[in-house]
């Protein structure tokens, strides 16, 4: 099956979809600095976004059909989600946020892994081949040995390690529900899985609040008002993902929307005065070109 080109408002609609994506983290990196916690943003987001697919679904009468197999594999993909949510907001709360999503971006690294793993898919040769050039372009956007920040490789890691460690988590476990999906669960409605992925997640972030003693809301107001943007611009985004999109003629998610982090990057700098080195926009600039090359290679 070949790759089908993709019509100009879907294409238009996918860059849409990732500005959406790169700016729902922006704004949580600034409820985070205004007294947010990683907990109440991830209850806040995957409760609106729930919501608000949950009633398109009642609005369109889309069909609810769970079988046996769905069953028994979404509450274990809800798991893997709120466990990548809650990383990758934690990334983000601690890395450069376009540093954060790069990391993140190792997916398709993982699926290839677990894949294989799980169910004994050989990976294309072509992704084998693609994997040290990711690498390679993520060592360099994240500066892995301090050249570029001039602190040196142990500092470096000391500033950086405990959210890139978040974020290959939120990559790992991301990877690994996206595998499950697509041999459990993909005849699945869309609309319908991300309800019930969401719907869970919201109410597994809170039962773990209740143990951690989290869930701490913005203590200023526009540390509100980026709770609210980042949940507005979450749940937006995933309603044209799975309303717009298919009627456009996109199946699934498009390559196009890794361009994510090259947003964050941008909107991070003119933001919130993030910035970083020439070399490191570089490597962010290989890994989402790999990325993006390896997702809109033909099948």
């Amino acid at each position: 099956m070949k790759t089908q080109a993709i019509s100009g408002p879907a294409f238009a609609a996918l860059l849409l979809v990732a500005l959406l994506m790169g700016s729902n983290h922006i704004a949580a990196r600034i409820a985070f600095d205004n007294g947010a916690d990683v907990a109440a943003a991830v209850v806040m987001r995957s409760s609106i976004t729930a919501v608000v697919v949950g009633l398109i679904i009642l609005v369109q009468g889309v069909s609810i059909r769970l079988t046996p197999r769905h069953k028994k594999v979404l509450p274990l993909v809800g798991i893997l989600f709120t466990i990548q949510s809650v990383t990758i907001y934690s990334s983000v709360a601690r890395l450069p946020v376009s540093l954060a999503l790069l990391a993140f971006n190792t997916y398709p690294l993982w699926i290839a892994m677990w894949a294989r793993v799980l169910y004994q898919e050989r990976p294309e040769p072509l992704v084998l081949k693609a994997m040290p050039i990711m690498l390679i372009g993520l060592a360099l956007a994240l500066d892995v040995f301090g050249a570029a920040s001039g602190l040196g490789m142990q500092r470096q890691w000391q500033e950086i390690g405990l959210g890139v460690a978040f974020a290959l988590t939120a990559a790992c476990s991301f990877g690994l529900g996206m595998v499950l999906i697509q041999h459990n669960a993909a005849d699945l409605d869309g609309r319908v899985r991300t309800v019930a992925t969401m719907a869970m997640v919201g109410v597994l972030t809170v039962i773990g609040a209740q143990f951690t003693d989290a869930m701490q809301w913005p203590t200023a107001a526009v540390g509100w008002w980026g709770l609210i943007a980042l949940s507005v611009l979450y749940g937006t985004g995933f309603t044209i993902m799975f309303t717009v999109l298919p009627r456009l003629g996109v199946v699934g998610n498009s390559a196009i929307m890794n361009v994510e982090p090259i947003v964050a990057l941008v909107l991070a700098w003119l933001i919130l005065g993030q910035k970083i080195a020439i070399i490191q926009v570089v490597g962010a600039c290989i890994v989402v070109t790999t990325v993006i090359f390896l997702g809109l290679r033909k099948k």
